[in-house]
């Protein structure tokens, strides 16, 4: 007897609609197949299926069974076909019938004892079954609130292999899961932390609000302890909210490689912050079966990279390309996968191997050679991609004891806010959103300077020998600072701020 269900597959965060065909033969007694191009974990799957149907009250057919996962060309990856293989047996053996299964996609992993175990990737599988126009889909209990979020797909959650039978056999009635996605972004879209607890950094918190309101990424530059790693924290917290596109799209990624403890959905803007030793696949993904990496996992939010200076050249260099892009293309012999990458970068550094080159605080023991050396770690086409360069000096006593409170993250953000709304209305229909993806073609038509702001440029660009790169930079930020100023024009004031955003550059 032959049975035909529908399930997904994740290709990189795309799901892939598949059909599950099971041929329950009528003799022999050799092992169950499974054809179609399974990976290790669905071909382990017919040991728990058979486990799972026989622990749930059934007989598992002493026949032969032959499992066929369409389309054969697609790689199929993970335990999600668990659940469907499972009822297909059933249903090819005739232990249950059901006349509405071809309506439904189904996912789970099947616990020996026949309960459903979460998989990753649930909320990209919902959007492949939406548009594949399916209309009901059913998912483990564990996933259920994720796979809500997507409209126009009923959602039923399931415990165990014998609910989902009876269930579709019309022995017992299941209830679509309901998320309110509005007031869940509502509820979750808050920060327990504040950029008002930082003391002192006046001109840093500067430097952040203009990162934040144009996009742009930057380079902290500061002795241990001066608070680089706490203001890069909260730079997320002046950052226009997550709207619903982001936050799927945000989510898209979290659900493909099972990091959503829980959530429903990423309500607030993501901080990534791999340690030095991370390797290149764990930044940009990788591996056998392509899954994202830290710089797709910061998408739609902040990627900080502390002690900057000590991660291998070639992982920091393989940052250069997603940085232009906004995307990773991860290539394989069997082809290529494609994941968003769309993020600031925050980056922190000592200023020398000790750390205390120029503080005021401790005297620094490092030869100006071994200064050079470590600030050459960080190579020039790699600098000339960061838009802003700024020191973080030590906080004196006076200042960390101080009762003077400093502008909240709240106030801030309403800032960045007004001045990102004035980018989108310059852009209009444009791809470009923020002034730090401007192309050159936009600088040049945005960023119009007088005879002042030209010449502080060009001198600028003559005295520290500037690459086209790091001017079109400086055109950006100067855009930028005058946005938040509500000036339509970039002055020499405009230009001047900017240039001093470009502190390595002068040092080397």
């Amino acid at each position: 007897m032959l049975a035909r269900l529908f399930s997904v597959t994740l290709d990189g965060i795309e799901g892939v609609i598949c059909e599950v065909e099971v041929h329950v033969t009528r003799g022999g007694f050799e092992k169950s197949l499974i054809v179609g191009l399974p990976d290790t974990a669905v071909k382990e799957s017919i040991e728990r299926v058979q486990s799972a149907i026989t622990n749930s009250g059934y007989n598992y057919p002493k026949t032969k069974s032959v499992i066929n996962l369409a389309p054969a060309d697609v790689k199929k990856v993970g335990p999600a076909f668990d659940l469907p293989i499972a009822l297909g047996v059933l249903l090819g053996s005739k232990a249950i019938e059901s006349d509405c299964v071809k309506e439904f996609v189904i996912v789970g992993e099947l616990a020996l004892d026949g309960r459903v175990r979460g998989v990753n990737g649930v909320l990209n599988m919902a959007m492949a079954a939406a548009q594949k126009g399916f209309k009901k889909m059913i998912v483990p209990l564990e996933n259920v609130r994720e796979a809500a979020v997507v409209q126009g797909v009923e959602v039923f959650g399931t415990g165990s292999l014998a609910q989902t039978a009876a269930f579709l056999s019309g022995k017992l009635l299941l209830e679509a899961a309901q998320v309110d996605i509005e007031k869940l972004l509502e509820q979750e879209g808050t920060y327990d932390i504040d950029f008002a607890e930082v003391k002192g950094q006046e001109s840093v918190k500067r430097a952040l609000t203009i990162a934040a309101a144009g996009g742009h990424n930057i380079l902290m530059i500061g002795p241990p302890g001066a608070g680089k790693t706490m203001l890069a924290q909260r730079l997320a917290t002046i950052l226009p909210r997550l709207g619903l596109a982001e936050s799927l799209e945000t989510t898209r990624v979290y659900s493909s490689v099972g990091q959503l403890e829980g959530r429903a959905m990423m309500a607030i803007r993501p901080v990534r912050m791999p340690h030095h030793s991370a390797s290149a696949p764990a930044l940009v993904g990788g591996g056998t079966n392509p899954r994202c990496g830290e710089l797709s996992l910061a998408h739609n939010g902040i990627l900080f990279l502390d002690e900057f200076a000590e991660f291998p050249r070639h992982v920091l260099e393989m940052i250069r390309q997603p940085l232009e892009e906004r995307k990773i293309t991860v290539s394989r012999a069997k082809g290529s996968v494609t994941f968003p990458a769309n993020f600031m970068l925050v980056a922190a550094t000592n200023p020398c191997p000790c750390g205390y080159f120029g503080s005021t605080q401790k005297r620094c023991k490092c030869t100006p050679n071994q200064i050079e050396r470590y600030l050459a770690r960080i190579s020039g086409p790699l600098l000339d991609r960061i838009d802003i360069h700024i020191e973080v000096p030590t906080v004196s006593f006076s200042k960390l004891r101080s009762k003077q409170s400093s502008n909240s993250s709240e106030v801030i953000g309403t800032q960045v806010v007004s001045a990102r709304q004035k980018q989108r209305a310059r852009f209009g229909e444009d791809k470009t959103t923020v002034n730090a993806t401007m192309t050159h073609k936009q600088v040049s038509e945005h960023c119009q300077l007088d005879s002042a702001a030209e010449a502080i440029l060009k001198n600028a660009m003559t005295e520290f020998g500037l690459s086209a790169r790091a001017h079109d930079k400086i055109c950006k930020v100067a855009r930028t600072i005058a946005d938040l100023e509500g000036q339509e024009d970039i002055g020499a004031e405009h230009i001047s701020e900017a240039v001093s955003y470009r502190k390595l550059d002068r040092a080397l």
